[in-house]
């Protein structure tokens, strides 16, 4: 079914969009030798990937500042593959994937923040065109470009776009999955559903959280009912991709603890996800997220239609993670980014409508509502792009220490995964001792390193005359009994001399007490 503008021949349809066939393609534009097809293909893509780039290159490296999580990525990624292994059977085996890519990366092109940064950036591109191909495929050119424009302008999606963590890869394999998932139901082969799988997969490698949008697409399966081939494809495709993630998933679960510190679901966490699966749920209903009645049922090569694809994926993934936080705290917004390009997609199928309701171009609408968004998301884009959006900054409190290492002669870190300012800036801790370590995180496998008996801390703590204490801004908790022995051993034997506090990170030094 058309919906190319045709007043002449009594249409009345001025959305300007063109349908798309069963193999993609825009009926208007499918040669032979596919030309048009390949420049249609780069006129949906160029806009979306332009301006994912230009906001994830915007600020990338956030007024030279790095988070925890971060500084987790940029200290794994400095160790060999061997010592990857060794760290990920002990901790963090749901980003051991991602860490040997960053391994890879900085092998090749050097260690940085834009290093670190520039594969979440491109991803996110990768993710914007992914998703206008997969909304043109569905519903028309125009609705593909507004979706494709609609996700990188969601702050959650700015935010993960300039991270050096794996969220933004994963967003851009659940992409892909999703597209091809679109592809091999329209028109089914070997390669399709192998490809499918592959990406479901590494999604899943990269964060296993992913395979929320398998169900999200069982839910899909479901509302097309393809037939029994196309049934069977994608089943065979789906349990290869979970049979493949399963080591992983078993064993993060004896690494559970990692995740302890999430906190029950809130009310406002409670409310954004109503909030935008409500928005999703009224963006289905419009003309463009539905099949056109001709295309309803066309036997087995029936047309799934947006709303059947992109509904289920924002709101599956974001309800399940919900759910099962009611029984273990889980919700984190970045678990679930993925479920965005659900909205994206019926956001994109919304524009479409008003533009067809309104008489207007989506040419000229599609700009200026992005222009509006834009600058009505302007003061979240800025904040985003400076350092105390994020929790800390590692390398400002390593800054802070090498101005005062010179006067001092022994280290301590409250709580322990403090130490993670030594291991991005060695070289501002020249000359400290780490007066509680007892094995480095290299040799013990870990992040964060393993720290000496009670006695053994508190007897290093009294050699020492002057200590750098790095810790968070606020008062202590002392939550582990090493934390507490030493806070104990510096207010009992020390006083305190400066005290500074930056970007979400504590530095202190104590001289001890004659």
């Amino acid at each position: 079914m058309s919906h190319d503008i045709s007043l002449r021949q009594g249409r009345n349809r001025p959305d300007g969009v063109e349908a798309f066939s069963q193999a993609g393609m825009p009926r208007s534009t499918r040669p032979a030798n596919g030309g048009t097809v390949r420049l249609g293909r780069m006129a949906i893509c160029a806009g979306p990937a332009a301006l994912a780039l230009v906001l994830g290159l915007w600020g990338i490296t956030r007024e030279h500042s790095m988070w925890r999580d971060e500084a987790a990525t940029w200290q794994a990624a400095h160790r060999s593959l061997a010592e990857i292994g060794h760290l990920v059977s002990n901790v963090d085996v749901v980003h051991g994937l991602y860490y040997a890519v960053m391994h890879g990366l900085f092998a090749l092109f050097g260690d940085s923040l834009i290093t670190l940064r520039l594969p979440s950036v491109l991803a996110t591109a990768g993710a914007c065109v992914l998703t206008a191909l997969t909304g043109a495929r569905l519903s028309g050119r125009w609705v593909g470009i507004g979706a494709g424009l609609a996700l990188p302008v969601v702050p959650a999606v700015q935010e993960y776009a300039q991270e050096g963590r794996s969220y933004a890869l994963v967003l851009a394999f659940v992409a892909l999955a999703t597209c091809l998932l679109v592809s091999a139901l329209e028109q089914p082969s070997p390669r399709r559903w192998a490809g499918y799988a592959a990406a479901l997969l590494v999604a899943a490698l990269l964060n296993w959280f992913s395979l929320l949008a398998l169900i999200a697409h069982t839910v899909t399966m479901v509302c097309a009912r393809p037939g029994r081939a196309r049934s069977i494809g994608w089943a065979l495709a789906a349990a290869g991709a979970v049979a493949g993630a399963l080591p992983v998933v078993l064993i993060s679960r004896a690494q559970a603890e990692q995740v302890s510190w999430i906190k029950p679901l809130g009310w406002p966490t409670v409310l954004g996800v109503v909030i935008t699966v409500t928005i999703g749920a009224l963006c289905a209903r419009m003309p463009h997220a539905r099949p056109p009645k001709s295309a309803r049922r066309e036997g087995p090569h029936a047309r799934v239609s947006l709303a059947a694809v992109a509904l289920p994926l924002c709101a599956v993934p974001q309800i399940g993670l919900a759910v099962a936080s009611l029984i273990k705290p889980l919700y984190i917004t970045r678990y679930v980014l993925f479920a965005y390009l659900g909205l994206a997609l019926l956001i994109g199928a919304l524009l479409v409508t008003i533009t067809a309701r309104i008489r207007a171009h989506p040419r000229l609408l599609l700009p200026a509502v992005l222009a509006m968004a834009l600058l009505t998301l302007l003061p979240t884009e800025l904040r985003l792009r400076t350092a105390p959006s994020r929790v800390d900054d590692v390398l400002t409190a390593a800054s802070l220490v090498g101005h005062a290492r010179h006067t001092a002669d022994g280290v301590l870190y409250i709580p322990a995964a403090r130490r993670d300012t030594a291991l991005v800036s060695p070289h501002e801790f020249a000359g400290l001792r780490d007066l509680a370590l007892a094995q480095s995180p290299v040799e013990s496998g870990t992040l964060k390193g393993t720290e000496a008996g009670l006695s053994d801390i508190a007897r290093a703590l009294l050699s020492a005359q002057r200590i750098v204490l790095v810790t968070d801004p606020g008062p202590r908790q002392a939550d582990s009994a090493r934390d507490r022995v030493k806070q104990r051993t510096l207010d009992e034997h020390f006083v305190l001399r400066s005290d500074s506090v930056e970007r979400g990170r504590r530095v202190s030094v104590y001289e001890r007490v004659k």
